[in-house]
C-alpha cells in the first residue's frame, strides 16, 4: 500500500473538518487560552470538533493507524501509520476573522512524512503534496504545484507569522536575513508555506513549530520541488527553528546568515 491510496480518504477528512469548522469562523465564538499566563496561545469550539470529526473517521476506516492532534493528544504512536493533525492552524487568524489559516493533515509512514494537504475551507482550496510532486484545488480550478528559482536573498521575498513569537536571540538572527530580502511580511502561518510551494514566495523562516505545525506540509514543499530543514539543516519532522526555501541558494545563504 502506497501513499496516494489514501489521497481520497484525506479529501474526506479534509470535508468532514471544514464542515465541522466553517459554522464557527467570523461568528461570536468563544476563545479559550491554552497557555501559561502571560501568553496567547487561543483555542475554540472548532478546532475541538474539526478533530473530534477526523478522528472518528479514521478510528472507523483504519482502526489500527496511530494519531497525533493538536487538541486531543497522541494514540499509538508506535503504528506503522500514523495521522497527524492540527485542525485550524493561524488560529489567531481565525479568531480575528482572517483567512490566512488552514486545516493540516498529515500521513507518516515509519515517522516519515508520505502525504499532506493544508485544506481552507473558507476559500475552497486544498494543497497537497506527496513528496514526489504537488498540486493545488480551488476556484481557480486544478494546477501543479512548483516552486520559483530565486538567485539570492537580495531577490527573495520572505513569510514569517511574526518576530514576536521568536525569543530575543531568534529575532536578532532573524532580522539579518530580513533586511537582506527584497520583501518581508507577516502572517499567513502554513498559508505561507503552501504560497511558497506555489511560488509566489522565496522564503519561510519561523521558530518553536511543533510536528502538527510542519509534518503535514512537508510533503507539499518537497513536491513542489523546495526544501524545509531547521536552521542548522537538519530534519525538520520534530519542528522548531524551520527555514523553509523554494530554491537551495536562498536556503543555503538564509541558513548562513541565520547561524552566523
Amino acid at each position: 500500500m502506497t501513499a496516494i491510496d489514501f489521497a481520497a480518504f484525506v479529501d474526506r477528512l479534509a470535508t468532514v473538518s471544514g464542515d465541522a469548522i466553517l459554522p464557527f469562523f467570523r461568528t461570536a465564538l468563544g476563545v479559550e487560552n491554552k497557555a501559561s499566563p502571560g501568553k496567547f496561545d487561543p483555542v475554540t469550539a472548532a478546532d475541538r470538533a474539526a478533530e473530534t470529526a477526523m478522528r472518528t473517521l479514521i478510528r472507523q476506516t483504519f482502526p489500527g493507524h496511530g494519531i497525533i492532534g493538536e487538541e486531543f493528544g497522541n494514540e499509538r504512536t508506535d503504528a506503522e501509520y500514523v495521522w497527524v493533525l492540527d485542525p485550524i492552524d493561524g488560529s489567531k487568524s481565525f479568531i480575528t476573522g482572517m483567512p490566512a489559516w488552514g486545516t493540516l493533515i498529515a500521513l507518516t509512514r515509519a515517522s516519515v512524512p508520505v502525504y499532506g494537504m493544508m485544506h481552507q475551507p473558507f476559500t475552497r482550496e486544498r494543497f497537497t503534496g506527496d513528496g514526489g510532486a504537488s498540486r493545488y484545488r480551488g476556484p481557480a480550478g486544478e494546477r501543479v504545484l512548483r516552486v520559483k528559482r530565486c538567485a539570492g536573498l537580495s531577490d527573495a521575498l520572505l513569510m514569517t507569522t511574526s518576530p514576536l513569537l521568536m525569543n530575543d536571540a531568534d529575532r536578532a538572527m532573524f532580522g539579518k536575513v530580513e533586511r537582506a530580502v527584497r520583501l518581508s511580511r507577516y502572517g499567513g502561518d502554513c498559508y505561507a508555506y503552501c504560497m511558497l510551494a506555489a511560488g509566489h514566495v522565496d522564503l519561510v523562516i519561523e521558530t518553536e513549530l511543533k510536528p502538527y505545525d510542519i509534518l503535514p506540509l512537508i510533503p507539499i514543499i518537497a513536491g513542489a520541488g523546495g526544501i524545509v530543514t531547521t536552521w542548522d539543516g537538519g530534519p525538520p519532522t520534530a519542528g522548531g527553528r524551520i527555514i523553509a526555501a523554494g530554491d537551495r541558494r536562498v536556503h543555503e545563504a538564509a541558513m548562513k546568515a541565520l547561524n552566523g
